[in-house]
């Protein structure tokens, strides 16, 4: 139920009631931002008309930013795999290509839409009609003869909304921050995708490694069982150690083998990972040792505590949460003005008659100005109910930022643990590699002569080919949780992986904007 008031003036010409058949062409002329064609797919229209209520964030043409970086990401990408792929370059071809990078660009886009509707609510709307009608009269029973009337009716009408308690403020701010929460989702799509592309790569570039290792295994043994077998010619040992130098071949040929399996499956990863074709031929470059093995976490210039502040403080999930919590208040402000008065104003002509109705006979013209004033008096309770319900949402999205926020603080920490400890497990691999490298040679020389037996060189070749897979676990593990650990606190962006990286075997690898 509601109450309408209101002050009009009329002027028209007297006209008479008929019944009519009536055959009608509408045609109604929207605000610009609701016109049903696209405007993008007409040539030469003005910016004015493509985004008129400046709703698009310079995002959308610029390309983001990573946290840190100084060039935006422009998509598409271009990469010859025929020449190893970078770390840089595989995080560039995830940011273009990946489905979830594409839908947080749509995201963004909606949110930019919904922010112009809402901006749209303090314009007036102009609709006009254009009505051709043939009335027939007929008189029953009367000596008057029938007649025919053929002509046009116009309509216009423009409305305003004056005032209305708020509703219109609060849909406009919760438009704001929903687009500040699509901005801030976007950079926290990024950062997945950065954490998931790294530890891909990182992980293809270890089962390679391990390939190779395992390759330089199956060559060492067979070098030894070439020595066994020269010692058994000449009679310096028995059938017994060219048996063992055979077994200890055959395994290590197993386990080349399951090596090679094992690196194709970590290169179908990082081609989902990236989001590109997956039968895509991939190469990747050879592990390096770093070039400092003394750095630490702290030459980041933060400890746990500054990490967990930072992330708190500007990690694009926690923004996303905090923006939802804050646009779903504006939708309690919302739903309670709806149910108190609006004040509209509204100018309406009619030309030949009114929408609907019999054409007039004479010349008619109408104008009506007014001032509106509408009371919502009942609602049947259903206003209650939408206030409690907006509370309600607005209490979930303050529990979803609550978790949001332990979660990504519990990242930042097993991610800080992960790189310390992967930091410390570096000198420790060395020291073994080493070690083992040593051991071989002298059982190695020893064997040659005649002082030690089959069983301790296979053993010294075992303990050096498990060395060698640690020092290259140890070195993916390293690079891959330090990068991690800026991923868990939302910082890391591409000029951070080209350092992590080193200096570029070629080139420069292309810089990414939204396909749009």
């Amino acid at each position: 139920m509601s109450v309408k008031s209101g002050t009009a003036r009329t002027v028209c010409h007297p006209r008479r009631s008929s019944k009519v058949i009536t055959l009608g062409l509408a045609l109604s002329l929207l605000p610009v931002p609701a016109l049903s064609f696209d405007l993008a797919a007409v040539p030469n229209i003005p910016d004015l008309l493509d985004d008129p209520l400046d709703t698009r964030p310079p995002v959308l043409e610029q390309g983001a930013v990573l946290p840190g970086d100084r060039r935006g990401i422009l998509c598409p990408v271009e990469k010859d795999f025929t020449v190893p792929l970078l770390l840089d370059e595989a995080v560039d071809l995830a940011l273009c290509h990946h489905p979830q990078a594409q839908a947080a660009w749509a995201e963004l886009k909606i949110q930019a839409a919904n922010l112009g509707v809402a901006k749209a609510g303090y314009w007036p709307t102009v609709n006009a009609a254009v009505n051709h009608l043939n009335s027939y009269y007929q008189y029953p029973d009367s000596p008057l003869p029938s007649s025919e009337t053929d002509g046009f009716t116009l309509y216009g009408n423009l409305s305003w909304r004056l005032f209305d308690f708020g509703g219109r403020a609060a849909n406009l701010a919760a438009a704001n921050w929903l687009l500040t929460q699509a901005l801030a989702n976007q950079d926290a799509v990024f950062q997945r995708l950065l954490d998931g592309v790294i530890q891909a790569y990182f992980d293809a570039q270890t089962a390679n490694a391990q390939r190779q290792a395992k390759t330089d295994s199956e060559a060492l043994a067979g070098q030894t069982l070439a020595s066994a077998r020269r010692r058994e010619a000449s009679g310096a040992s028995s059938r017994s150690d060219t048996l063992q130098a055979e077994t200890a071949l055959a395994k290590a040929a197993l386990g080349r083998s399951r090596a090679d399996g094992d690196y194709r499956k970590a290169l179908a990863v990082l081609r989902q990972a990236m989001g590109i074709a997956p039968e895509t031929a991939l190469t990747l470059p050879e592990n390096a040792e770093p070039e400092q093995t003394g750095e630490t976490l702290a030459q980041d210039g933060r400890d746990l505590q500054i990490w967990l502040a930072e992330a708190k403080r500007r990690h694009p999930a926690i923004v996303a949460a905090q923006a939802q919590w804050e646009a779903a208040k504006q939708r309690i402000v919302q739903a309670r003005s709806e149910g108190l008065p609006t004040l509209d104003f509204s100018l309406n002509a009619y030309q030949n008659g009114y929408p609907n109705q019999a054409l007039s006979q004479s010349q008619t013209r109408v104008e009506t100005i007014g001032i509106n004033l509408t009371i919502p008096l009942f609602e049947g309770f259903a206003r209650t109910y939408k206030i409690r319900g907006a509370q309600a949402q607005a209490e979930q999205r303050a529990a979803e930022l609550a978790d949001t926020e332990r979660q990504t603080l519990l990242n930042v920490v097993k991610a800080h643990a992960e790189a310390e400890a992967a930091l410390n497990n570096l000198s420790y691999s060395a020291t073994w590699l080493d070690s083992a490298q040593t051991a071989v040679a002298s059982s190695q020389r020893r064997y040659d002569k005649g002082a030690a037996d089959i069983l301790e060189l296979l053993n010294t070749q075992t303990a050096l080919a498990d060395a060698r897979q640690e020092r290259l676990r140890t070195l993916a593990d390293w690079r891959a949780a330090r990068l991690r650990l800026f991923t868990s606190a939302g910082l890391l962006g591409r000029d951070m992986i080209e350092q992590a990286e080193g200096p570029k075997a070629k080139g420069q690898s292309a810089i990414v904007t939204p396909e749009r």
